[in-house]
């Protein structure tokens, strides 16, 4: 498969940097000695950098030798997780509780990949904006894409337009998919609060049981996608946590539903929380309960654009070995679909081998599969020196 030949001859450089960034794992916001060591590697490729966009994020700028005004703009994700690591190879976490679960340790050893072989080449018109990101995993407004994008880096870094790519358990490395339009499903948070007079388990009567109104809830929030949403247009309404209660004989005076709504298209999402009101306040005022209800729109749907989506079927055709066209959608979410919303690109999947053993997404046995690192940074060098072909 044809890995750019030079990438390949420091694969195992890219390899120590991954290992080394995986055995030093820093949550979002907090990713102060990676942004240290991707700055330092950059500088000494000779590419202008900037500390501190966003928080914690990198930018890298480098001009090509061919004349041109375009400038294209790469991602790379740096921050971990709050999971404890249970692998117990040499580059395991040294941080307790905290691991690259989710690989963007490879993902930032890619982007790094790509950086030193386009400074040493320069083969490429215009410019390449190098973006590190930080607080991928916190997400919504608060993350890292949303404040770097409010702290201007689109106003001081110009990017006409702008790529990412994730890796992708279940696909063979040496793979790469890619679609236009809608790729992954936009995410949103609620709080519901079912609350009354508590009282003793023994005598129900005497207040309103906020236990079986919450269970009715649950069970009524279902038919949001079931019967309120068009069975063509994809939505998920996923209660994942209730508290509520302290002691076995005591009817509570409070119970918190809290879950997560992801859909595709605005219709189907705009549907979902004043469906959600209807359905909470219906059912407590039918019992006698009262209910608050919160609700956070976090992330954008992640839409491709259709001229980058073309744009990165042809870079990826040039590196791997085979590329989907036509994925199916997730209903993950990432906050790249930001950037994705301020300006036209794509986000890929990129092949990280089987899932097996537990090495899937945000599982505490989860690997990067450093054998992908030189497929995703050729592909990062092979967008940028496209560019240098369109201006012939």
């Amino acid at each position: 498969m044809p890995i750019i030949n030079r990438i390949a001859e420091f694969h195992d450089d890219m390899i120590q940097w991954r290992q080394h960034l995986h055995a030093h794992p820093e949550l979002s916001y907090q990713e102060n000695e990676t942004a240290k060591f991707v700055a330092e590697k950059l500088r000494s490729y000779g590419i202008e950098v900037t500390e501190g966009v966003g928080g914690t994020g990198v930018v890298g700028v480098l001009h090509g030798t061919q004349a041109g005004g375009r400038s294209i703009g790469l991602r790379a994700d740096m921050d971990a997780l709050a999971i404890e690591e249970r692998n117990d190879f040499a580059h395991r976490s040294t941080n307790d509780g905290v691991m690259h679960a989710c690989g963007h340790d490879g993902h930032t050893a890619m982007l790094l990949g790509a950086a030193r072989y386009l400074a040493e080449t320069r083969n490429f018109a215009g410019r390449v904006v190098f973006i590190f990101q930080p607080a991928e995993e916190m997400g919504g407004e608060d993350g890292g894409a949303a404040r770097m994008i409010r702290e201007g880096l689109f106003d001081t870094f110009r990017c006409d337009e702008i790529y990412g790519l994730h890796n992708w358990p279940g696909m063979e490395v040496g793979t790469f998919a890619v679609k236009a339009g809608p790729m992954m499903a936009s995410g949103d948070s609620f709080e519901i609060e079912v609350s009354s007079t508590g009282m003793h388990a023994a005598q129900p009567q005497k207040g309103v049981d906020v236990v079986l109104t919450a269970g009715h809830i649950l069970v009524a929030l279902q038919q949001i996608s079931a019967r309120n949403t068009d069975p063509l247009d994809a939505l998920v309404v996923s209660a994942t946590q209730i508290h509520g209660g302290d002691a076995y004989n005591v009817l509570p005076n409070k119970v918190t539903i809290r879950g997560t709504v992801r859909a595709f298209s605005p219709g189907a999402r705009a549907s979902a929380e004043p469906a959600i009101r209807r359905i909470a306040e219906g059912i407590a005022a039918s019992t006698g309960a009262q209910c608050q209800i919160s609700y956070l729109q976090q992330y954008p749907t992640l839409v491709n654009s259709q001229s980058a989506a073309r744009s990165a079927e042809a870079a990826g055709s040039s590196v791997f070995g085979k590329v989907e066209t036509n994925p199916p959608q997730t209903m993950i979410v990432e906050d790249f679909a930001f950037m994705l919303e301020d300006r036209p690109g794509c986000y890929g999947w990129i092949g990280n081998g089987p899932d097996d053993n537990g090495r899937i997404l945000h599982s505490a046995w989860f690997d990067f599969n450093d054998d992908a690192l030189p497929f995703g940074a050729s592909y990062f060098a092979a967008l940028a020196e496209a560019r240098w072909q369109e201006a012939q």
